[in-house]
């Protein structure tokens, strides 16, 4: 996978580039969790704050990119689409992952607020919930993307 994706990549709809977006944009998000997780003890600090306010915003942009992108373009392919295997895969996994989804987005929604700071007393146990359904929502979205890269691979030879 590249690293960088040139400015053709970021605004294709092909399912490679999107694929490759959403495992970018899923790196970003990891990255930023882990960041956070090693601030503990939570104290109401600004950078605390600003670090838990850049992780909320890419989880979201991570959160869209999945039913948002590259689900719906499985679902565009037509019936005789070599993807036809990963959409059903992606059919068949699309409820467990929008629960991931939904724990996420409560995440997100309970530490919203740039009126004021949000109480970091149960940071710690919400971060350990939240990472246990990311996990879960990766081993899902990675039986798709590899579905997904299985058909890339034979179309390339």
């Amino acid at each position: 996978m590249n690293a960088i994706l040139n400015a053709a990549q970021i605004h294709s709809k092909t399912l490679p580039d999107l694929v490759n977006k959403l495992l970018l944009s899923r790196q970003e998000s990891l990255v930023l969790f882990n960041k956070l997780a090693a601030l503990k003890p939570f104290t109401p600090a600004a950078s605390v704050y600003h670090l838990l306010r850049r992780f909320r915003q890419s989880l979201v942009d991570y959160l869209a990119l999945g039913p948002f992108e590259v689900y719906e373009a499985l679902e565009n392919q037509p019936t005789d689409s070599p993807y036809r295997q990963a959409r059903q895969l992606a059919r068949q996994l699309y409820a467990r992952i929008a629960r991931t989804t939904q724990t996420a987005l409560d995440f997100h929604d309970r530490y919203e607020g740039d009126e004021f700071e949000p109480e970091l007393s149960g940071l710690n146990e919400e971060l350990s919930r939240l990472g246990e359904s990311l996990a879960t929502r990766i081993e899902l979205e990675d039986r798709i993307v590899a579905a997904v890269c299985r058909i890339d691979t034979r179309i390339a030879a």
